[in-house]
C-alpha cells in the first residue's frame, strides 16, 4: 500500500490512509495477529479467513504459517471501502 502512513494504534504497528486505520499487526509467543481495526470486515469475509482463530476485530494465525497474500489484499480491501463509506 504506496499511499499509506506508518504509525501506532492501540500500541501495535499499523497502517493509515488519509489518517484512518486500515490494518495493524502485532505478534506474541504464540501467534501473530492481523487487526483491521473495523468490527465488520472479517464478518463480512468469513470464509476467506475461515480456519484462523479470531474475535470480532482480530484475526489470529500461527508464527510459522503466513497468512496468504489473497486474503489479505481482501481484508485492506474490504476495510479501505469501509473507510470510504464512513467518510
Amino acid at each position: 500500500m504506496p499511499d499509506t502512513e506508518q504509525g501506532l494504534s492501540l500500541g501495535v504497528p499499523a497502517f493509515r490512509v488519509d489518517g484512518r486505520v486500515v490494518a495493524g499487526f502485532s505478534a506474541t509467543k504464540h501467534h501473530l495477529s492481523y487487526l483491521p481495526h473495523s468490527g465488520t470486515v472479517l464478518s463480512e469475509l468469513d470464509e476467506d479467513v475461515a480456519g484462523h482463530a479470531r474475535s470480532k476485530g482480530v484475526l489470529r494465525f500461527a508464527v510459522d504459517t503466513p497468512l496468504p497474500e489473497e486474503p489479505v489484499e481482501k481484508l485492506i480491501s474490504a476495510r479501505r471501502l469501509e473507510i470510504g463509506r464512513l467518510g
